[in-house]
Order: C-alpha cells, then sequence, then structure tokens
C-alpha cells in the first residue's frame, strides 16, 4: 500500500476547511486541519509534513507571518497559499517570502491537487539534481545554495533555485516565459509574470559578481542566461 503524503491544511473557514480535508483524504492524504496560524506551526514542528497549504488571512497568525517562520528553519517543504486577495502586490509577496505557489478563493478541488503533484514531483527532482557550474559560481541545487569562490554560500528560495536550474539546463537558448510560467507558477497570468520579473531581477543581483554573466530579457519571448 503507498505511504500517504502528510499534509497541514490552515484554514479558520471551518466548514471550507472540512470540505478541503475530506476530499484531500479522498486522494490518499493525512491530512493535518488547522485553524489559524499558531496551531499549524505547532502541528508542523511536531508531524513534520511534505507539505503546507495555508490560508493568508487567519487569526493569531496570518499565513504570510507563518511562511516566514517556517522558512528560517526550512527552506525546502513546499508552501501553496489559499487567499481571496488578488492585488499584485499580495501575490509577490506571498512568493517573495517562500511561497511556491498561490491559488486564489474560490478554487477547484482537482486544481489544487495538480498543483500539490506539481510542487511535489519538483521537490523530488531538486533532491536528485547535480551540483552545477555557471560562470565563477556553484549552484548545489539539492541544497538550493548559491557559491561564489570562497565566500559564504548564499541561501535561495525554492522558487529561485528551481528558476535558475532551469535557467542554467538552458543555458544559451530562450527560455520560453509561457513554459516557465505554467511549469513553475501553474500559470502565465499577469501576477504570476510580475512575480517572475521579480525573481530574475533577485537571481541578477545574486550573480553580479562575475560580469560575464548576464540574464537578458527577449522581449515577447522569455529569458536568455549567457556566460
Amino acid at each position: 500500500m503507498a505511504k500517504k503524503i502528510k499534509l497541514i491544511l490552515a484554514e479558520d473557514e471551518i466548514a471550507l476547511g472540512q470540505i478541503i480535508k475530506e476530499s484531500l483524504e479522498t486522494r490518499d492524504f493525512d491530512v493535518i486541519l488547522c485553524e489559524n496560524g499558531v496551531k499549524a506551526f505547532e502541528k508542523y514542528k511536531s508531524e513534520q509534513p511534505e507539505i503546507l497549504v495555508l490560508d493568508v488571512m487567519m487569526p493569531k497568525k496570518d499565513g504570510f507571518t507563518l511562511a516566514k517562520e517556517i522558512r528560517a528553519i526550512d527552506k525546502r517543504i513546499p508552501i501553496i497559499f489559499l487567499t481571496a486577495k488578488s492585488q499584485t502586490e499580495n501575490v509577490v509577496e506571498g512568493f517573495s517570502i517562500g511561497g511556491n505557489d498561490y491559488l486564489k478563493k474560490p478554487f477547484s478541488m482537482e486544481e489544487l491537487i495538480v498543483r500539490i503533484h506539481n510542487l511535489l514531483n519538483r521537490t523530488q527532482v531538486q533532491k536528485t539534481a547535480d551540483i552545477l557550474n555557471i560562470g565563477e559560481y556553484q549552484f548545489n541545487f539539492p541544497k538550493q545554495l548559491l557559491h561564489y569562490k570562497e565566500e559564504a554560500p548564499l541561501q535561495l528560495t525554492h522558487r529561485e533555485a528551481h528558476l535558475l536550474f532551469h535557467l542554467i539546463k538552458n543555458q544559451n537558448k530562450v527560455l520560453d516565459r509561457s513554459l516557465i510560467l505554467n511549469k513553475l507558477w501553474g500559470t502565465d497570468d499577469f501576477f504570476s509574470a510580475r512575480s517572475m520579473d521579480v525573481f530574475i531581477s533577485k537571481l541578477r543581483k545574486k550573480l553580479n559578481k562575475d560580469d560575464s554573466i548576464q540574464i537578458i530579457n527577449v522581449r515577447g519571448f522569455g529569458y536568455k542566461l549567457t556566460v
């Protein structure tokens, strides 16, 4: 019998939380439902889940604050935000603090399940990837660390690491914008595109000690990493 995937669901709307929990349990997930961020953080520490699904607006501790606390001690666990907010700044903030995906309410259970499996599959790829070289940098993808010569390594976020991985694997080729948005963000809508632009800017800054490395914006198509 296949091992169930342990998931923490933090949702303060009790009825909605119970519906999501029961739906996921029919798909062989082991779901721990928490009604606020404080309880979710306690369960995260004691239960060692494989993935987190966090509502943004919760009492006692909101989803963004909870994610920040978890990212301070765990850079790798996948995090999906559930939000009724759709403003660009809210979506970008969620990705910037370490979220891997988001779903705007209302959403379908099928979409949530697909996004959960996509994130878990990406995490598995990350664990088995090799160490990659780019210019004078060394990129340890499994540990999400970027090394420059003898300096202390930079810790990348989950999404930064995956974006850099795909840029390196497609070095000197145009990385299709729509393709990578759908692969890493689950959608190529305006909010995700803005978020991707933010992550590209962050990667440029982290790679700026080697002048030979460039991430070029190929307008209308995507990005190209050149060395």
